[in-house]
């Protein structure tokens, strides 16, 4: 069967102050199946200064609703387009992506079709957040009501562990497709990282949005930590959110501020111009689905330090040969473990360049396996099954090639090249 109109829900777009990866993934698929032919439309949240339709690298953007009332709005609009009338009139889509940011739209229950449950990675640490009584409903809906529901179709998601997770909450193994993130090349004109990109100094990195549970302040302790060792030492953190404020009072409280440069929401040519003066890049997340700025800062020859427990980084880093796996958290009392791991781990590859550059490269050679061209076949793959009413999609879509099915240039035992 051929795809000739398919619908995407969201609740962000990333164009939205708060959008981040998986906003990005669904984007990126949504753009490679436009350039196919494909009749895209993203439904998603409005923000202050975004247009309620918008085209967009070949997908049409329609928006109504925020952070709570995009999901009624959107199944309003869906209801409204089957009439005929509305944002979304004459919407008849061969397929749809109900992606779940912890809670989904629920669009099954309307279209009386099957759909696509996309999620990213489960959000059981997220949801304290958001307050004890909501919290513990939201949990209840994506842990308990959202596998009821959706028993009978089709799940996407972007690693292996965050598969495994979708198990453990009672989703059927072979109804989970794994389709991993794609990685958009380095801008034209940006130089490849290497030693003539790296700073002078020691500098460590942070991509990330600036949010409670990426825990940001874990880096600044690092920093913190090693200042006495490493004196020179800084911290560049790339990224804007509503945390920002937080972050700024505590590098001064813990008395670094003048070693932490906030850059905030910037192009993707400043983007990679920053990655690639990097020594090492942190990623202290406490709940990653995958991790596509550990595959950013790969292409810059940056090994990536970790949490083990994030669960999504022990797909996109391969411990001790890409980048380095710390233990994180399991309860509140870890923390200053985790810190304390994640700060060894660091120094130690601040302080061995030879070990830096061998991480850093063979970070780089397996970023040759992501693009999202690959990554929308192996989505275009799943939704084509299921507007035909054909058998589940289970397992990494497309297929992970063995070491032996790769080209030379792409082993992971290439040669390191030079790099600061």
């Amino acid at each position: 069967m051929h795809l000739r109109r398919v619908l995407l829900l969201c609740w962000r777009d990333t164009g939205h102050p708060q959008g981040g990866g998986s906003e990005r993934y669904l984007e990126q698929v949504g753009t490679q199946l436009a350039r196919r032919g494909v009749d895209v439309t993203l439904r998603t949240a409005g923000y202050p200064g975004a247009a309620a339709d918008e085209d967009r690298d070949g997908i049409r953007i329609s928006r109504g609703g925020g952070r709570l009332s995009v999901y009624p709005r959107a199944l309003t609009a869906i209801a409204a387009g089957r009439l005929g009338f509305g944002p979304l009139a004459g919407e008849l889509p061969d397929a749809i992506i109900d992606t779940q940011n912890g809670v989904p739209f629920f669009a099954r229950l309307l279209l009386g079709q099957r759909v696509v449950v996309l999620v990213h990675h489960g959000h059981r640490e997220q949801w304290p957040v958001a307050g004890r009584l909501m919290g513990r409903f939201g949990w209840w809906i994506e842990s308990t009501l959202s596998p009821l529901v959706h028993r009978r179709n089709q799940y996407l998601t972007v690693s292996l562990p965050s598969a495994e997770e979708l198990v453990g909450l009672g989703v059927d193994a072979e109804r989970i497709a794994v389709v991993r993130n794609g990685v958009d090349p380095i801008p034209v004109g940006i130089p490849v990282g290497g030693v003539e990109t790296r700073a002078p100094g020691p500098t460590i990195g942070v991509l990330s949005r600036l949010v409670p549970h990426k825990q940001i302040e874990d880096a600044i302790d690092v920093l913190v930590a090693l200042r006495p060792h490493i004196p020179d030492l800084r911290l560049d953190i790339v990224g804007g959110g509503w945390w920002e404020q937080n972050l700024r009072d505590y590098a001064a409280e813990q008395g670094v501020a003048e070693a932490v440069t906030f850059h905030g929401h910037v192009d993707e040519p400043t983007k990679h111009r920053l990655i690639g003066r990097w020594w090492v890049h942190l990623m202290p997340s406490r709940k990653e689905g995958w991790g596509l700025a550990v595959v950013e800062a790969a292409q810059h020859g940056v090994p990536t330090v970790g949490y083990r427990t994030s669960r999504g980084l022990t797909d996109s880093i391969i411990d001790g040969v890409t980048g380095l796996l710390v233990d994180g958290y399991h309860d509140d009392d870890a923390r200053p473990g985790a810190v304390e791991g994640m700060g060894r781990a660091a120094h130690d590859l601040l302080t061995d360049r030879r070990r830096r550059a061998e991480l850093g490269e063979k970070a780089r050679a397996r970023t040759e396996e992501f693009s999202w061209e690959q990554c929308a076949d192996g989505v275009a793959a799943v939704l084509t099954a299921v507007a035909a009413g054909a058998d589940y999609r289970s397992g990494l879509v497309p297929p992970e090639r063995t070491p032996s099915e790769r080209e030379p240039t792409e082993s992971i035992d290439a040669a390191p090249r030079a790099s600061a």
